[in-house]
C-alpha cells in the first residue's frame, strides 16, 4: 500500500500537523488502524504526564508480581517472578548465579 503525507488537526492544541507517509507505514506495521489524534508535541506531553518512558507507543508497565519461595540450595526465604510449581527447584538470586556459573 502506498502512503502519502497527510495533514491532520490535533485534538490537544488544535494545530495542524503532518502525518508523514513514513509514520503511516510504521503505524500500519504495528497494526494500528486509526490516525493519531495528537501532534507529536502533545503526544510527548501526554506520555510525560502519564509517566511513560521515552519514545515508543507502549502502555504503562505494571509492577512485576513476586511469589514467595524457599531456596532449594541454601534454604533462604526468597521471592521469584513466577509461581513455583513444586516439581522443580527454586533458587535465591545468589545461589542461582553460583549454579549458573558452573554451566548447570
Amino acid at each position: 500500500m502506498a502512503f502519502a503525507d497527510r495533514t491532520l488537526q490535533c485534538v490537544g492544541c488544535g494545530n495542524e500537523f503532518v502525518f508523514s507517509a513514513q509514520e503511516q507505514e510504521a503505524f500500519a506495521a504495528r497494526g494500528f488502524t486509526n490516525d493519531p489524534k495528537r501532534c507529536p508535541a502533545c503526544r510527548e506531553a501526554r506520555r510525560s504526564q502519564r509517566g511513560e518512558g521515552d519514545g515508543g507507543l507502549a502502555g504503562e508497565r505494571r509492577p512485576r508480581q513476586l511469589y514467595p519461595a524457599v531456596c532449594a540450595e541454601c534454604g533462604a526465604d526468597t521471592q521469584v517472578p513466577f509461581q513455583p510449581r513444586g516439581d522443580r527447584p527454586v533458587y535465591c538470586s545468589s545461589c542461582y548465579s553460583k549454579l549458573r556459573g558452573t554451566g548447570r
